[in-house]
């Protein structure tokens, strides 16, 4: 699907903007680490001008119909300025983990302009031994975590030498923005077109009986198994209060092959693994902070992509979310794992992912006001305590003007009430964490990094090997 002026936001990508409130950006984005020297700031302007073409949305605005008589629309930015989206800035002397985390934590704590195309990236100078960072954030309306990762694609290229990139119909020039009548009678238009849908989708059923009643069978019970879910609120936990717009990070590197081995050995998925660890990290913090974990099983909100193949490249949210266990009762790891992949294995053969995405169906048939109200509910910090992503990147090196990208930290946004939120990816070997948290809540947020490193160092040695830290040629970010 072409990324056209006038597009209007699917229902999913509406839900972000509804959730979003002064102290819970709906942004998402990731802290790059590359290789030296920095190119000039001309330079990258250059580059990602030759490639903007790519994704025309990155140069378009939201437009919202008077009334709330229909989502809001993609519309070309006449006044768009690639100088704004694109910032330039380094970091003082000695240029400093610590330092750079600070800065990204900072750019994550503003809120993007709603008046503007929703992202922003800043180029980076003054890391320590002569590298450079970009840090990026865009709004989960654009683009989701699973998309985004092919949109790397668009910066960076196979190999040291850039590709060119034929760019055809440029200078861009914007289409003309509508007016508010004309925005108001889209609105209109979308909400007449409601009933013809419903009776669009009778008409598919009727041709189909049998196959239709076996999907309505299983939506509905698979919206039962939400509605249950929700009947069974998350506990109460030190990460579940309320938060203020500031954030802190923090960055754990690992090997992914450290999460082969356990998976391997020991049983279970990647992503498995990953819960486990996070289960393993969260039973020492909160331990630490008093909190007695007898008993105690955490919820994380699981975003799985339901995008398909010939949806790959393309803008915009496929994601639909389950509520993944935490079992921080569990002393041991082997032990830990094995309710992960139990309780993982019953999720998927549960109906709750496809519950979820018939009740995202249902709120692409909802005027605004009742879409804000159902993006509310889905995000119902009573349904979990943390959200874990775990994003899987390309397992081969990629590089922007010559210079290899070495780590990507992603960065994933709080909604309301939660102070922590981990952020998974695997790049070219590597397995990174990206932890956000609430500035006032979690003062001991690189505790919890730590915590994590000790969890995954336990798996690996009850799995029979060692801890092989992260690969040689990486950068001094933890």
């Amino acid at each position: 699907m072409a990324q056209a002026h006038g597009d209007r936001l699917s229902a999913v990508d509406a839900s972000f903007l509804a959730q979003e409130r002064a102290n819970s950006h709906m942004h998402i984005g990731a802290v790059l680490i590359l290789e030296g020297p920095p190119p000039s700031y001309e330079d990258f302007l250059n580059h990602i001008r030759s490639r903007l073409h790519l994704v025309p949305r990155y140069r378009q605005k939201l437009a919202v119909p008077p009334l709330e008589t229909g989502r809001p629309i993609w519309i070309d930015d006449a006044s768009f300025n690639l100088e704004y989206h694109v910032r330039h800035t380094a970091l003082p002397s000695p240029g400093s983990p610590e330092q750079l985390r600070a800065l990204a934590a900072r750019i994550h704590s503003q809120r993007l302009d709603r008046a503007k195309p929703l992202w922003e990236l800043w180029l980076v100078q003054g890391l320590e031994d002569g590298r450079f960072a970009l840090i990026s954030k865009t709004h989960h309306a654009l683009v989701d975590g699973i998309s985004g990762v092919d949109l790397m694609t668009v910066l960076f290229d196979l190999s040291p030498v850039p590709q060119i990139v034929s760019h055809e119909g440029e200078p861009w020039a914007a289409q003309p923005e509508p007016h508010a009548a004309q925005l108001a009678a889209r609105g209109i238009k979308g909400l007449l077109k409601l009933p013809l849908e419903l009776a669009n989708g009778a008409l598919s059923a009727a041709t189909r009986p049998a196959s239709s009643l076996d999907h309505v069978k299983e939506a509905l019970e698979g919206i039962g198994e939400v509605a249950w879910a929700g009947l069974n609120p998350a506990p109460e936990t030190p990460l579940n209060v309320p938060i203020g717009p500031h954030r802190r990070l923090s960055f754990v590197r690992n090997d992914l092959d450290d999460f082969k081995l356990v998976k391997n050995t020991l049983g279970g998925t990647v992503n498995d693994v990953v819960l486990t660890v996070v289960a393993g990290g969260l039973r020492t913090w909160l331990r630490s902070r008093g909190v007695r974990t007898e008993g105690l099983e955490l919820r994380a909100l699981v975003p799985v992509s339901v995008r398909t193949k010939d949806d790959q490249g393309q803008l915009g949210n496929r994601i639909v979310v389950m509520r993944g266990p935490l079992p921080v009762y569990v002393e041991d790891p082997v032990a830990r794992l094995r309710v992960v992949r139990q309780a993982m294995d019953g999720l998927k053969e549960s109906k709750q992912a496809v519950g979820a995405a018939a009740i995202t169906g249902l709120e692409a048939l909802a005027p605004p006001t009742i879409l804000a109200q159902a993006s509310r509910l889905q995000f119902s910090t009573r349904l979990f305590n943390l959200l874990v992503t775990n994003v899987p990147g390309p397992q081969f090196p990629i590089y922007i003007l010559g210079r290899e990208l070495l780590n990507t930290y992603p960065i994933a946004f709080l909604p309301e009430n939660q102070s922590l939120a981990v952020a998974v990816m695997s790049y070219n070997g590597g397995m990174d964490f990206g932890l956000l948290g609430d500035y006032d809540n979690l003062t001991d947020i690189e505790d919890l990094g730590q915590a994590l490193r000790d969890a995954l160092a336990e798996l690996v040695e009850a799995a029979g090997g060692k801890p092989r830290g992260r690969r040689k040629k990486t950068s001094a970010v933890q």
